[in-house]
């Protein structure tokens, strides 16, 4: 230990390594210590050691080892002390033990061998003489262990004296051992030698090393702190080194600027991490997702069950904490305000000691992160008020993260309420952020990556069918969701959409008035977003589902009468992302312009066509209404016809042109448009 400091000190750039951690050492032991202090006490502590400790292992004191004596008799009676000291302190001792050594060697020679030799040359059939010399290790002795090897006649052969002078080896209360265990006078007195030699030298041993261990006490703030320096060195050049094979980098640390008028904190920066991944995972092999983070404020993240919303905010946490601590982080660069707290909640745990429930203990822990939150605090919720009824944890939930806008601190809060969004929230920073989704054989996946904003698609049913649960549940699952949501809007029973198969198709009139009368009303926050842009919802929303349903009926005629001949609009409002049920699927969409314009299209890449057109200047907050279709060649007969149908009800669009190369749509389905929508 104090060898690896003073190595440490000789290298000149590994020196100043230590006196930049003699600081942190100050801090884990309590011990105020000078640098070249620290390097002489440890040069002295050093030799006094080297004096009196055998470091390199002597080659004088080697385990005694005998041809004839079993290897493991020497080790269990010399390995605890041999080697510990240096031989020139203990050579009377050591040679004691070497000659006692001897001294058994020869008596199980001279007592023992004779016998084996004899049993060896009688070459016995199959349970005949048997003879061995063995290491009896619960006596700590070395007898001979045989059987039938008396001879029935004394006929003055080699072995047979020996064999006279043989008698029962008993153990240290005078009882027999066993029926085939044998020993001598000579052998026995030899093993008592050895071990009497043995004993003394290792208390020898004991008291140089006690000796030596009473005079290093007056060194023992010395040898604390040495010790603690070592360890942090080395899990330093660890983490580095294990750092630099996953190939994680060492982050700009910031700091946030306090105001002149008021005493609270203000970032100028915010946090900024590229190609953040999960410490667990090793991103040199490629095994791990990488995200970008560029937090200016708190982030509201929605996402579906499986999409990596907990493994964010945990790798979000690690980088804050490492990056903070001087350590090197898993990402391709990052930039990090030194924050005065890190506060991470996670899911909570019932406490029967306490007389809490879950929730009981969520709240707790929420009290003390938003009494102890500043703005230069780092906060991260994850699925906030999971543990109660979902109205008012939703309600909950949005005075907290209103309350989190207001501090203006940086963090995460993750949710599945999906109802925060429709809450009269007074947020000025909050961003909304996603965990994004994508089709891989007709199956949604995950991506893991880290998108703007909003995922109201849980996967829940795909997600349960994953792990196993039976396919009977998922499809009742299913039914009771399409009982209870299935419209964002309460109906009349006369009112709900009719299948395709419940329409006479070969009457077109019936078939729109029956469409006529099942016109599904826009979302609350649709109707305000268009009206805001001084379009009519209910208008917009009729028109396309008279154009396309109408068009939908010739085509399912044709091809498939089971279908549902209906459309159903789906808003995706300013920041917002489609939901992952889009992804592979064929669309039609409808972007709502600032100007008071549509823009009609069709695509299997909705997100990919929504993120395109809001980065033109003025769409940031383009909002749009889509709809699914079963087939691109479908999307774009539907595209066409709204196309150059719309602008018969009233609407203004920016790509009128694009339809007049299509064959679609050219006919008006409604001479009277007005009295069809009025």
């Amino acid at each position: 230990m104090v060898e690896e400091i003073l190595q440490l000190y000789r290298n000149s750039e590994l020196r100043a390594i230590v006196e930049l951690l003699m600081d942190p050492t100050w801090v884990a032991t309590g011990l105020k210590v000078d640098f070249d202090t620290l390097v002489n006490e440890c040069g002295k502590i050093s030799c006094r050691i080297s004096e009196i400790i055998s470091v390199h292992g002597e080659s004088d004191q080697k385990i005694s080892s005998y041809p004839i004596i079993p290897n493991d008799f020497f080790e269990d009676m010399e390995l605890l002390w041999k080697g510990r000291v240096k031989r020139i302190h203990l050579e009377d001792a050591y040679a004691e033990v070497e000659k006692a050594a001897d001294a058994l060697s020869l008596a199980i020679t001279e007592d023992f061998l004779p016998i084996i030799s004899r049993i060896r040359a009688t070459m016995a059939p199959l349970g005949g003489t048997k003879g061995e010399i063995l290491y009896a290790r619960e006596h700590g002795a070395v007898w001979f262990k045989g059987k039938r090897f008396v001879p029935t006649v004394w006929a003055g052969t080699a072995g047979e004296e020996q064999i006279k002078h043989l008698r029962p080896a008993l153990d240290s209360k005078g009882k027999k051992v066993g029926e085939e265990w044998f020993t001598t006078m000579r052998v026995e007195d030899a093993i008592a030698r050895y071990h009497e030699a043995s004993a003394k030298a290792k208390s020898r041993v004991l008291e140089l090393l006690r000796g030596l261990s009473s005079e290093l006490l007056s060194k023992i703030n010395i040898l604390i702190f040495a010790s603690v320096l070592n360890v942090i060195a080395k899990s330093l050049f660890s983490h580095v080194s294990e750092g630099r094979r996953r190939n994680w980098i060492f982050p700009t640390i910031t700091q946030f600027n306090k105001c002149q008028d008021t005493e609270a904190l203000e970032g100028t920066e915010g946090m900024k991490i590229i190609g953040l991944s999960p410490y667990w995972f090793d991103a040199a092999r490629g095994t791990g997702v990488q995200n970008t983070v560029d937090m200016q404020s708190m982030f509201l993240l929605t996402g579906p069950n499986g999409g990596g919303k907990s493994s964010l905010l945990r790798s979000l946490c690690a980088a804050a904490l490492l990056g903070m601590c001087g350590f090197m982080v898993p990402a391709e660069s990052a930039v990090i305000p030194h924050f005065d707290s890190i506060m991470l909640h996670m899911k909570s745990y019932d406490s029967p000691a306490d007389g809490k429930s879950s929730f009981q203990i969520e709240m707790s822990e929420i009290r003390s992160l938003i009494t102890g939150a500043t703005s230069s605090s780092l906060v991260l919720i994850d699925e906030i008020c999971r543990g109660t009824e979902t109205a008012k944890g939703t309600c909950i939930a949005g005075s907290v993260i209103e309350t989190l806008d207001a501090i203006g601190c940086l963090g995460i809060v993750s949710t599945h309420l999906h109802g925060i969004f429709d809450l009269p929230l007074k947020i000025k920073k909050t961003v909304y952020k996603a965990m994004g989704a994508e089709y891989v054989d007709g199956q949604p996946i995950p991506t893991w990556k880290l998108i703007d904003g909003v995922c109201k698609e849980s996967l829940a049913f795909e997600t349960a069918q994953r792990e196993g649960i039976p396919e009977i549940l998922i499809q009742r699952a299913e039914e009771f969701y399409n009982s209870a949501y299935g419209n964002q809007i309460p109906r009349k029973k006369d009112q709900i959409r009719p299948l395709c198969s419940d329409i006479d198709l070969n009457s077109t009139d019936k078939s729109s008035d029956q469409l006529n009368g099942t016109r599904q009303i826009a979302l609350e926050s649709s109707t305000k977003l268009m009206h805001r842009i001084g379009i009519s919802s209910k208008k917009l929303e009729d028109a396309i589902c008279l154009i396309c349903e109408k068009k939908l009926i010739e085509l399912y005629k044709m091809k498939n009468p089971s279908e549902m001949a209906m459309v159903n609009c789906v808003l995706i409002a300013a920041r917002e992302q489609p939901a992952p049920s889009t992804i592979g699927a064929s669309s039609v969409y409808i972007m709502l312009r600032p100007d008071k314009k549509l823009y009609v299209g069709q695509t299997d890449d909705l997100e990919g066509r929504v993120r395109a057109h809001r980065l033109k200047e003025g769409m940031e907050n383009a909002s749009f209404l889509y709809f699914l279709v079963s087939g691109k060649s479908i999307a774009c007969q539907l595209e066409t016809l709204l196309i150059n149908q719309l602008p018969n009800y009233g609407f203004q669009l920016t790509n009128v042109a694009d339809g007049k190369h299509r064959n679609f749509g050219t006919t008006n389905l409604s001479p009277e448009p007005s009295t069809a929508l009025r």
